[in-house]
Formats: structure tokens, C-alpha cells, sequence
């Protein structure tokens, strides 16, 4: 099992030292590392970055994309087209990054693609701005995934890309085989989605290219421990990640404001073994099973096996 966790947690009072962050990656059992582009990059070319990966026995799982400044009015779909040029050229350098630091990933979150009041945007114009943006990326590195993580809002009240409908509809338009997208679970129960469903829908067609795994209670991105507030949701979510295969990292997007940052990545991969074996236990075929007989009791006596399992 790939896993990965925020770099951002491991930073104390100013030190961004990532040799010291890493060692405690390897410390606690990660095994790759996604990287916030440009913030966690620096001045560090990608050559060095890899080599202080290596040397730590990690991976680059891939680089996301952050917009901040001059975007705060939005990013591949501002208005003011050399702001919109100046974002997707910030693309441009990710993926770059990206492929010579050794990763195969580019996850691009609009946080300011989006609006606060009616009659603020053209709606229209919008997506097909992002629809042009998204192509020209998918074009420049068609050997990268790249991929859509979306969120209903924060750091606008509304985002333009904001749930796994509109993220579908701008699959299918962009209509390139490296588009994809990366599932936040807490983004999801902010949309009130269910993100089992997501992950049958975008895994078993081969859309899923990441994962962010948290937990919360849906008015907020809490970003919480994994398994915490909402573990039968979270049990679910694993299924059809084995279901489908998905055999990229799966990232820790917690937030250890208070807590400890490698205590609660420990937790957060105990967890996560727990749950999966609980799910190996049971096994596919007899959870495939109930999921067949479209039952709300045998559904309920499932999660009490499952629970059980979770004990052993």
C-alpha cells in the first residue's frame, strides 16, 4: 500500500527543512511524498529533490498545484486573460517538476475558480476556459496524469468546479485519456456526496488518479484522522478502491493543528490497515454479495461483521 501524508504538518515554527521532514516520513512508515507546487519546491531544482527522496527511500507520488496572489480572483479561468496565462503556465512548470523529481501525478485545485455573488461571473465563459486550460495541459505533458481534485467551496463561496457531476461533465468534454480526478474525502461530504459512489464511478472507469483520505461531519474541511467520525463511509470508500485497483498513493489530508503530526500519521496508517484487512476478512465477493441483494438489513448486518473484523 502506497502512503503519503501533508508535508505541511511537519513544519515547526518556521523550519522547512524537508530533510529532517523526510527522515520522519521514513521514521514512521510512508512511502511517498506529494509536493504543494510551487510552496514546498523553492528555490530546490527537481534533480536535488530526488536525490533527497532517494535517499530517504520515498517516492514522489506527484505535485499539486498552488495558486496564491495574483490569482486570488481566479486561476485558469480569471477574467483578465494574462493572469489566466500566467496560471496555466504555473501548470506548465508543475508537471516539469513533476516528471524530473519522479512523480507521475499533477493535481490542479482551482480554490479561486469560482464566485461569492450572483451575476459576478459568466458562467459560460468560464467553463469553456477551463475547458481550453485543462486540454492545453493534458497536451503539453501527455505523460503525466493529471487530475481535477474538486471542492463545493473554500476559498470562494461557490467553486466552479465544486462536485463529481461537474467534474464528470468536464471529463468528457476535455476528452483526454491523462484527464482524471483526485477524491477528497472531506471535499465530498462537504458536497454531501457519498465518496464510495464517486470512487465506483470515477475508479471503474479508470478516472481515478488520487486519493485524499480524511474525515469530518460535511460543513467544513476538518480534515480529521481517517475512520474518526464517519468509519463505515470510510469502509465503504476502501471497497471500491480494491475493487477497482487503485494502486496509487492513498494521501493522508489531515490536519494535526493540535495533535502531533507523526502521532497522528501513526494513527492514521493504523487505521488504515485495520480497515483493510477487516475488508480482506469479510472478503470482495461476500461484501459484492450483499451490495447485490440490495438490502438495508443484510447491509446492516454487514457493517456489524465488518466491525467485528475491525476487533481481530
Amino acid at each position: 500500500m502506497k502512503l503519503a501524508t501533508r508535508i505541511n504538518s511537519y513544519f515547526r515554527s518556521g523550519d522547512r527543512n524537508l530533510d529532517r521532514v523526510f527522515a520522519q516520513f521514513e521514521e514512521v512508515g510512508l512511502t511517498h511524498v506529494d509536493l504543494n507546487y510551487p510552496e514546498h519546491v523553492g528555490t530546490m531544482p527537481a534533480e536535488q529533490m530526488k536525490q533527497l527522496l532517494d535517499a530517504h527511500g520515498l517516492k514522489l507520488n506527484g505535485t499539486a498545484l498552488r495558486f496564491r496572489g495574483d490569482f486570488i480572483n481566479g486561476e485558469l479561468a480569471n477574467a483578465d486573460p494574462v493572469v489566466a496565462d500566467k496560471a496555466l503556465q504555473l501548470c506548465r512548470e508543475a508537471c516539469d517538476y513533476c516528471r524530473a523529481a519522479g512523480g507521475d501525478t499533477v493535481t490542479i485545485w482551482l480554490g479561486f475558480d469560482g464566485f461569492d455573488y450572483s451575476f459576478q461571473i459568466d458562467y459560460t465563459r468560464v467553463w469553456n476556459q477551463l475547458v481550453g486550460a485543462y486540454r492545453a495541459v493534458c497536451d503539453y505533458a501527455p505523460d503525466l496524469k493529471i487530475s481535477i481534485e474538486y471542492k463545493p467551496f473554500e476559498e470562494r463561496s461557490y467553486a466552479f468546479i465544486d462536485s463529481m457531476g461537474i467534474t464528470g461533465m468536464m471529463l468528457a468534454e476535455v476528452d483526454r485519456p491523462n484527464l482524471g480526478v483526485t477524491l477528497d474525502y472531506c471535499h465530498m461530504l462537504m458536497k454531501h456526496e457519498n465518496p464510495a459512489m464517486a470512487c465506483d464511478i470515477f475508479g471503474g472507469r479508470g478516472k481515478l488518479f488520487g486519493v485524499h483520505l480524511n474525515d469530518g461531519y460535511g460543513v467544513m474541511d476538518d480534515g480529521l484522522m481517517i475512520g474518526t467520525a464517519s468509519p463505515m463511509k470510510t469502509l465503504e470508500f476502501i471497497y471500491y478502491l480494491k475493487k477497482h485497483g487503485y494502486d496509487s498513493a492513498i494521501y493522508f489530508d489531515t490536519f494535526p493543528t493540535i495533535e502531533d503530526a507523526e502521532e497522528e500519521c501513526a494513527q492514521n496508517i493504523a487505521m488504515i490497515h485495520m480497515l483493510d484487512r477487516a475488508i480482506e476478512t469479510v472478503g470482495l465477493d461476500e461484501v459484492q454479495r450483499v451490495i447485490d441483494a440490495n438490502s438495508g438489513i443484510e447491509a446492516a448486518a454487514l457493517m456489524r461483521r465488518l466491525m467485528c473484523a475491525c476487533a481481530e
